[in-house]
């Protein structure tokens, strides 16, 4: 049985918003706070590999294999022993480093609320703009279907 605690269901947020959030952004709110931020020296990679998709035909059905996607990974540890991890879709080199670099902060007490706020925070935002964004599109060119009814039986 796989039971997440709420420290994993935190960690699993804030990874998947950072992972998710545009890179150009991220990376703005990473300079600014690189300089004050313990270093991070790096594991492994950042490395850009391939991982399998697969799918489930209507969602319950018999597993295939959908195709391949190209992922970055990235693990750092600092000073302090704390280790971060990052896997982002695509060749993204300097977004895993920062993105496993702001895990390791994360788990710092000190560094927590910073992570949260000054990079979580935006980037659920932004997630959500883009959400907004593509709903609207969607639905300025939505056509309406109807179907009319000549004459009499």
């Amino acid at each position: 049985m796989n039971r997440m605690h709420s420290h994993d269901h935190a960690r699993k947020r804030r990874l998947d918003a950072l992972a998710s959030s545009d890179p150009a952004n991220l990376a703005e709110r990473y300079a600014a706070l690189e300089p004050s931020a313990p270093t991070a020296t790096p594991i492994r990679g950042p490395e850009i590999g391939m991982v399998m998709l697969r799918g489930r035909a209507g969602g319950g059905g018999a597993v295939f294999n959908l195709g391949e996607a190209t992922v970055t990974r990235s693990t750092v540890k600092l000073a302090t022993g704390e280790i971060g991890h990052a896997i982002v879709l695509g060749r993204q080199l300097q977004k895993a480093h920062i993105v496993a670099h702001l895990d390791a902060l994360s788990q710092r007490p000190e560094w927590a609320t910073v992570i949260e706020t000054d990079f979580v925070t935006p980037a659920l935002a932004e997630q959500d703009a883009a959400r907004t964004r593509q709903g609207e599109e969607t639905e300025a060119t939505r056509v309406d279907f109807f179907t009319m009814v000549r004459g009499e039986d």
